[in-house]
């Protein structure tokens, strides 16, 4: 039976509308890839917040990063439009685009903008679990006619790569809300535990983010370009559950993190030697002891 792909000739433009969030962007990837990988004459523009620009530069699946605007994608003539996102603002983009076929999953709203409907994951993949993130988007990819195959780690290129070093870890210890951030003083007394294993914990964060707290330890307020670079050579990655432990799970890097509000069987470390240290009752009954074993099992050392 066609598929909508079979339904593009050689060199078609597709827009991929993916306007945030970080660890949306990053998980959003894998699909990328995959579709590129089956069909390499396509040209494929992702149409995302210019924050989060930086997780998709010096990608060579991706041909144009375009910001949200409807003059941005009309210009860009896709034949094409996948909408990733589900909110009015994209199925404005989407509709904007005059693109002759226009996907979006079946349980977004205002289904008559979309011609091709994507059934849900689960119905995709044929099983009943719960998905993670980046098999929900690489399940639209399958219903567009890529064939479904094993989903690849996500994929981030930075634009600089850092000179050889003594072994750090890159911790962040900040999330969305109060009820996923774990204590400060504990993320203090895991530092001090690296500190001894002969690796300098260096804390990241936004230039809101209260980094004081973790002095003497340095601190960083990296753009996303940075923040690629730091995690590619970092020896470790300890974070809540929030965008840079997607970032850090993108370059295979040892990892734990800590979830509590989130779920994290559509959320944990996609693809990476991870630990998915889950809060049995809120953040802060996570003790020390348990992220210390943890590391043990992940066998850190400089």
């Amino acid at each position: 039976m066609p598929t909508p792909l079979d339904q593009l000739g050689s060199g078609a433009r597709i827009a991929v509308v993916r306007l945030r969030s970080l660890g949306d962007c990053v998980l959003t990837t894998p699909a990328i890839h995959l579709l590129k990988a089956h069909r390499p004459d396509l040209r494929i523009s992702i149409i995302v917040e210019p924050r989060f620009a930086p997780i998709f530069t010096g990608n060579p699946d991706i041909d144009a990063i375009l910001p949200p605007s409807t003059n941005a994608i009309l210009a860009r003539k896709p034949h094409l439009t996948l909408n990733l996102h589900g909110g009015t603002r994209s199925l404005l983009l989407t509709l904007a685009s005059l693109a002759g076929l226009r996907a979006g999953f079946s349980h977004y709203r205002y289904q008559p903008a979309y011609n091709i409907r994507i059934p849900r994951a689960q119905d995709i993949l044929h099983t009943a679990r719960k998905v993670h993130t980046a098999e929900h988007v690489a399940s639209a990819m399958f219903h567009l006619g890529v064939p479904q195959s094993e989903i690849p780690r996500a994929r981030l290129f930075p634009s600089t790569q850092l000179p050889p070093g003594p072994p750090y870890a890159i911790i962040h210890p900040f999330a969305s809300l109060p009820s996923k951030t774990w204590p400060a003083a504990r993320f203090r007394d895991i530092a001090a535990h690296l500190t001894q294993l002969g690796i300098e914990p260096i804390f990241i964060g936004t230039p809101t983010d209260p980094l004081s707290a973790f002095e003497p330890h340095r601190t960083f307020t990296p753009h996303l370009e940075e923040t690629k670079s730091l995690l590619a050579s970092a020896a470790f990655f300890l974070g809540n559950d929030s965008g840079p432990a997607h970032m850090a799970a993108a370059f295979g890097i040892p990892m734990a993190v800590i979830f509590a509000d989130s779920d994290h069987e559509v959320w944990y470390p996609w693809k990476t030697q991870a630990e998915t240290i889950v809060a049995p009752s809120g953040i802060d009954s996570v003790p020390v002891r348990q992220v210390l074993e943890a590391i043990e099992r992940l066998r850190v050392k400089a």
